[in-house]
Formats: C-alpha cells, structure tokens, sequence
C-alpha cells in the first residue's frame, strides 16, 4: 500500500471507531465492540465507505494495539491482590472457571467444528473482561459494595488463567506435529514464563531503580521497546506475543516505577488497541452471522445460565444474599477484548472460518444485554437462588474506590478512576 493511501486508511480507521463508540456511549454500550464494529461497517464486506480493503495492511498497528493491552494489564496485575482475597475469593474465582471453561468446552465440541475450534470457544465464553466489568462497576457506584472485592478477585483469578491458557493454546493452534514436538513447545513456554514470572519477583527492585533514571520522554521509549521486544521474542519462542507482552508488563508493574509506566503507556494502550478492535471488525463479513446465528444463541444462553451458577455460587460462599449474587453473576456477564484475542488468534491460525463471525456476534449481543442487565440487577435478582440480602447496596459515586481493584478500566473515560488497583497505605509501602 502506498504510504499516502496508508496514513488515509488508519486515519479513517481511528476516526470512523471513535465516531461510532462516541454515538454508542450515549446509549450506555462499551466501545470495545463499537470499536469491532467500525470495523465491520467500514470494512472491505459491506457497502459503502471502505478505509481498509485488506485486514493485513493493518496487521502490525493491530499487533501493537494487543501487545500495549496485555502490557497493561501485567502492569495492574499483582500477586498480592489473590493473597489477599483469602481462600473463599481463589474458591470462588476457580469455580466461575470451571463452570464457564467446562460449560464451554462441552459447547465447542458440541458445534463440531473440532478439538483446536473448540478449545478457542472455551476460552471465549469462559473468560469475561476486565475492562467492562471494571467499566460498569465505576459507572454504576458499586466499588464500594461488599462484593465488588469478590468480582475484581475473579477477574484477578482469570487473568492468571488466561496467561497459562494462552501459553497451553499457542502450540496446540500452531498445528504442532506429534506429541513430542507439542511437549517441546509446551516446555519452551513455561520456561518462559517461568524466567520472566522470576523477573518479576526478584528483579522488581532492580527494575525500579533502572526506570528511575530516565526522564518521562525516554521511558516511554525504553518500556515501548521492552514491551515490543518481549513480544516479538516470546512469539519466536512459540509462546504468543501477547504472554511476552503481560509477562514483561508484571515485571515492571511490580517496580517503584509502575504507576509512571501505568499512566505514560494509557495512551497507547487506548489508541493501539481501537485499532487492534478495529482490525478484528474487518475479518467479519456480515454475511458469516447468519449460520452461525443458532451456536451465537446458544452460547449467550449457556453464559447467562454459568453466570447465575457462579454467581450463587460465589455468594454463597461468602454468606451473601440474592442481590449480591446478582450483582456478581450479571456484572462478570460481558466478553470483550480476550474473546477477541482468542478470536484473532483461531483466525491467525486457519482455523474454521465460522469462529470469526461466531465470536464477533457473541460478544456484540453480550455487551448490549450485560450492561442493560447490570443497571437492573435489582430487578433481575429474584431469578438468583439463595436468601434475601443483608447488605444494603452502596452507591456512592463521590467514593467509589475499594480497598483492592484489580482491573484496568479500558473503555471510554477519560479520568479513568478504576485504573488504581489497590489504594490501601499498606499496599503503596508494599510497592516503594
């Protein structure tokens, strides 16, 4: 592509997916599948204004736009947020897992569509996101609840099971010949992480003092390239870029530096990753959904039905009553940007053309009704086993900040007040 017509189409890209979220926040959406579906009207599938004919002229731009998000979210991930939820919040966050990975799993299989298929389908109907659920917990002045805690714990409890997925995917979608050569690769990605995860707990302080030196210009450019470089060799190693960018993330985000690096990269993480939505919306070909219409309604269905389980579940472990489960199963509903990614890779690795248009649509539906259904979680809550609730619900919204968050904001606000993990005195010392 011509460097002219280039600059034309990711300029149109950014403009057409900031038009479209903007006209969607009106209406209470997340811009993560308005991002996807920009991509979608202006692509090279539909009629009219085309800014992108080719998905691949974006390819690196969308590359950088998944590595900065799972940068970012290294950066906010900490070990000490699972410790400190105790062993009903790690009990609670598995059995959501279980349920939703198992739920989806015995669905993917189900479909037929294969063994490599259905793995990616569990994976995108077993893990929520971070960023709407993160989202909808600040725009609704509920971070002073009693169970939001419990909700950022199992997005916590997630995150680490996605980087271990991703890991165990990786060489399962690379096609990998005979068990050997798929134990050799397993092997080379769990040396990997298990170097970087090491970085990260021992070499914390001497990455601190490193990052320290550099003036805010320079960091940018010293963590941009990090972050790149670790991608790129993790993706060689047959890891996936996306686990190099986390890991080395968690590195620094266990540093003294890490609330500078955490508000430098926000920018890039928000511009990169539209694009990353952005390019995903363009493999979609409208055309796709129709036949893939009855697995899309059946998974939404099936997640509805998991997400009340561990919702109860979760509740009850805790001694919570109706609402609280309530509010716990329809605020972890939504999927958004790790079903992409999973989406991305399947598409990336040749896998059945129906997985694209089966996640694109699944995630759409899941982001209208999981939000919708969150602002009526008091109404919703008589369809939630257990007793009625003892906790009366705070929603505060001039203080909405708990004493552990665990989950970037990605979406929309500018101010972006759940993008501090953890606000405790003890947890800053913990930190310098």
């Amino acid at each position: 592509m011509h460097i002219g017509d280039a600059l034309v189409a990711l300029g149109g890209a950014f403009l057409a997916a900031a038009i479209l979220a903007r006209l969607g926040a009106r209406i209470g959406l997340p811009t993560i599948p308005l991002f996807m579906l920009a991509g979608v009207v202006f692509g090279p599938h539909t009629p009219g204004v085309t800014f992108v004919e080719n998905p691949h002229d974006l390819a690196l731009i969308a590359a950088l736009g998944l590595v900065f998000l799972l940068f970012y979210l290294g950066l906010e991930f900490h070990t000490d947020d699972l410790v400190a939820g105790g062993r009903r919040m790690l009990a609670a966050g598995l059995g959501y897992l279980v349920l939703n990975i198992g739920g989806g799993l015995a669905l993917g299989f189900a479909f037929g569509w294969g063994t490599r298929e259905a793995l990616v389908i569990a994976g995108v109907i077993g893990i929520s996101s971070s960023a709407i659920v993160t989202k909808l917990l600040v725009e609704t002045g509920r971070m002073r609840n009693p169970e939001s805690r419990l909700i950022l714990g199992v997005i916590v409890i997630e995150d680490i099971f996605l980087a271990l997925y991703l890991a165990i995917l990786q060489p399962v979608l690379g096609n990998a010949s005979g068990p050997a050569e798929v134990a050799t690769d397993l092997a080379k990605a769990f040396a990997f992480l298990i170097v970087l995860a090491a970085l990260a707990r021992w070499g914390a302080r001497t990455a601190g003092r490193l990052l320290r030196v550099f003036n805010d210009e320079l960091l940018v450019v010293f963590f941009v390239g990090l972050a790149v470089l670790s991608a790129g060799v993790a993706e060689e190693l047959g890891v996936s870029d996306a686990i190099g960018a986390f890991m080395i993330g968690l590195v620094l985000g266990s540093s003294t530096a890490a609330e500078r690096v955490r508000s430098l990269v926000r920018p890039l993480r928000d511009g990169f990753a539209a694009i990353f939505f952005f390019a995903f919306g363009l493999t979609i070909n409208p055309g796709d959904i129709g036949p893939v219409l009855v697995p899309i309604a059946a998974a939404v269905v099936l997640t509805v039905v998991l997400n009340i389980a561990a919702g109860a579940l979760a509740a009850r472990l805790h001694g919570y009553g109706r609402q609280e489960a309530a509010n716990i199963g329809l605020t972890v509903l939504t999927r958004g940007e790790f079903s992409l990614i999973l989406g991305s890779l399947a598409v990336a690795a040749g896998l059945d053309s129906r997985i694209a248009p089966f996640v694109a649509g699944y995630v759409l539906v899941l982001a209208v009704i999981g939000p919708l259904a969150v602002l009526r979680s008091e109404k919703l809550a008589g369809i939630f086993p257990g007793r009625r609730s003892v906790h009366r619900e705070r929603t505060d919204s001039t203080d909405k900040m708990p004493a552990m968050i665990v989950a970037p904001a990605q979406e929309g606000s500018s101010t972006e007040p759940g993008d501090t993990r953890r606000t405790t005195s003890s947890t800053e010392s913990r930190r310098c």
